[in-house]
């Protein structure tokens, strides 16, 4: 057993370092980008007012989709490698929203089988926009 003392400070710690300690909840994947045209979506067909104003959106794959149920999700989306190095913007973290289903884009992605599909401007955001898939990580907000 413990002594009074060093159980304080044993708690103490505990409470401080306790935030740094958490585990993540993030995913680790693969993202390809994909080009216009960008409707129709599985999600929202030709309303192009689902789609952020600032083009950081994706379509989902197959491993997210859940039936249609990622359909406006937002992610927070970083690149960790790829298969060129120095290819990632470090530091760098976007949120995205996805719009569509990988699967059914009206576009071909860069690189089947993704966890998901960055838009042009949202993997250029994260890295090279001349490679052609990125390992990423992504959390669901």
């Amino acid at each position: 057993m413990l002594k009074p003392e060093l159980r304080l400070v044993t708690c103490l710690l505990l409470f401080l370092l306790g935030p740094l300690l958490r585990l993540s909840r993030a995913d680790i994947g693969t993202a390809s980008s994909y080009s216009p045209p960008y409707t129709p979506t599985a999600c929202y067909g030709n309303d192009y007012s689902e789609f952020p104003t600032s083009n950081l959106f994706a379509a989902a794959g197959e491993g997210i989709w859940d039936n249609g149920a990622a359909c406006g999700r937002q992610y927070m989306v970083r690149c960790i490698s790829a298969p060129v190095p120095e290819s990632c913007v470090p530091g760098q973290i976007i949120q995205i929203k996805i719009v569509d289903r990988a699967q059914t884009a009206s576009s071909s992605p860069s690189r089947r089988s993704s966890s998901i599909v960055l838009s042009d401007t949202a993997f250029a955001a994260i890295a090279n926009p001349a490679v052609d898939y990125l390992n990423v990580e992504y959390q669901q907000l």
